[in-house]
């Protein structure tokens, strides 16, 4: 048997810490649903871009979290080709909220500060629990490391829309909301390049494990 194939067999089998990561990725994929179901129907209600903002976020995440569900235990090739994916669906939907954004300057909202802030919160707490379960895992994979970078991006924006949530209520415009849809999207965007770039080094290690 050849050491090429010895390698990827190696990479292929599923072990304990290919087990906790699929079950660690199924938590956080669900409490990333109940988010999206919670800040969007909250966004609506609240006509607030940040909010909506934040469940475009959470769903562009849940879509990662399954992908990378199925790369656990898979080649390195495999996690990159899982993560450049994930890369551009959160590029896709940060430019989705952008254009939103723009859409409801000029259209105009209405969007209600303490609903923000009591949901941002809300989103922030189960955030840092997603945080905790992925802590022991980030460093086992690009697409771990992908989903490592979602959760921590959706905790800057949470805390930047209980920041214009207040700012909404204060100055009683829609200014600050649309604001932060523009950060959020710009953190959307941030976060789907930087996964690209670790998609990039990833691949780059693969090939050269298939060419030893």
């Amino acid at each position: 048997m050849s050491v090429k194939h010895d390698k990827e067999e190696s990479e292929i089998q599923l072990d304990a810490s290919n087990s906790a990561e699929r079950k660690t990725l199924l938590w956080v994929l669900g409490i990333n649903f109940l988010q999206v179901i919670v800040a969007g129907l909250v966004g609506v209600i609240a006509d607030s871009t940040g909010l909506l903002g934040a469940a475009l976020d959470n769903l562009g995440d849940a879509v990662v979290y399954a992908v990378s569900i199925y790369a656990v235990g898979r080649t390195i090739l495999a996690k990159a080709r899982v993560a450049r994916l994930s890369g551009v669906i959160l590029i896709v939907l940060g430019l989705a909220l952008l254009v939103e954004v723009l859409r409801r300057f000029f259209v105009g909202a209405e969007p209600i500060g303490s609903a923000m802030i009591v949901t941002a919160i809300a989103n922030a707490a189960t955030n840092l629990l997603c945080l905790r379960l992925l802590r022991s895992h980030r460093d086992n994979g690009v697409h771990l490391k992908a989903s490592w970078i979602f959760t921590a991006n959706d905790m800057l924006a949470n805390a930047g829309i209980v920041i214009s949530g207040a700012a909404v209520m204060f100055f009683r415009s829609p200014l600050p909301d649309l604001i932060i849809g523009l950060v959020v999207g710009g953190i959307v965007l941030k976060g789907g390049l930087d996964i690209l770039k670790e998609a990039r080094e990833a691949q780059r290690e693969g090939i050269s494990v298939r060419e030893e």
